[in-house]
């Protein structure tokens, strides 16, 4: 992409915004920088351009003509807006991290302890990050667009899969209607089909999305379907069609990307239902099979 002659974004908003704008029309290696500047913006604020190359696994020049092809000099021009950001935002996912790594005194091993006391680490500093994240208007929106629909029809293969059969599983605990697009037999996107207006698509992928998760997830959008989506960035190609979109974002690649936040959110989304199909309570149940 050549380096344009229009001034650069003046701040951290206009800057995203413009990765927004430009992202579907980037080269791959260009996707993946905005991907990483959007998901991790204090790291960017306070690592050099050759640690954040080394983390991505591109080489630091890229990031360079990717910060010249907004219409910076170069990446210290981009990133001194992050860096104004960080000045009033909360500590990044690394921050958190670190410090937890020095509560639980964590020291590199290769037992099954050390591999768990790792996982715990992150696992903390994701559900830390997602509470900072999340806003309060889309969970309250999300539960009303859930306890409203005909039917809630959830959609997620691979890795989301756990993420959808646990919601199908509190949905039918609560009397909800729900359909599980199962990609077994190959029927997930016929079945898709019948789903109308008045019903909801809950659909949760991550980096590499599988394709037919947003085959579905477009062809929903076009048929004015609604659409709730779980991600892993604002840049996700579940964005643009869902009329609401939760973006968990991935910091660390470990041996198996760990879904405690996106689950802990998909639970907390289901208990405000169960409150607004309990009649408001404050302390909503979901049954169970084994319920006496």
């Amino acid at each position: 992409m050549p380096q344009t002659d229009a001034l650069p974004p003046a701040n951290y908003e206009d800057l995203i915004r413009l990765i927004h704008a430009r992202h579907e029309k980037m080269s791959k290696t260009y996707q993946r920088i905005a991907e990483y500047l959007t998901q991790n913006p204090n790291e960017v604020a306070v690592q050099s351009v050759n640690a954040i190359g080394q983390h991505c696994g591109i080489h630091a020049s890229s990031f360079v003509r990717f910060a010249q092809s907004l219409g910076y000099s170069g990446f210290k021009d981009l990133q001194l807006l992050f860096q104004k950001r960080l000045s009033t935002a909360a500590p990044g996912f690394e921050a958190r991290k670190q410090a937890l790594e020095g509560e639980l005194s964590l020291r590199e091993d290769q037992s099954g302890l050390g591999f768990l006391r790792d996982l715990v680490v992150r696992d903390i500093a994701s559900l830390q990050d997602l509470l900072e994240r999340i806003d309060g208007d889309d969970m309250a929106r999300a539960a009303e667009m859930i306890a409203g629909a005909g039917t809630v029809y959830l959609l997620g293969q691979l890795r989301a899969e756990p993420v959808v059969n646990l919601m199908r599983y509190i949905l039918t605990m609560l009397g909800r209607p729900c359909v599980l697009l199962d990609a077994s037999g190959g029927l997930a996107t016929h079945m898709a089909r019948n789903m109308s207006k008045g019903d909801l698509l809950i659909a949760v992928s991550f980096r590499f999305y599988a394709n037919e998760v947003v085959n579905i997830v477009e062809e929903a959008a076009r048929a004015e379907v609604p659409i709730i989506a779980i991600s892993d960035s604002t840049l996700s190609p579940l964005a643009k069609p869902a009329a609401l979109l939760f973006a968990v974002p991935e910091h660390d690649y470990t041996f198996s990307r760990s879904l405690a936040a996106p689950m802990c959110l998909a639970q907390a989304l289901l208990v405000s239902v169960a409150a607004r199909v309990q009649n408001g309570s404050s302390d909503p149940r979901i049954p169970t099979v084994t319920g006496q």
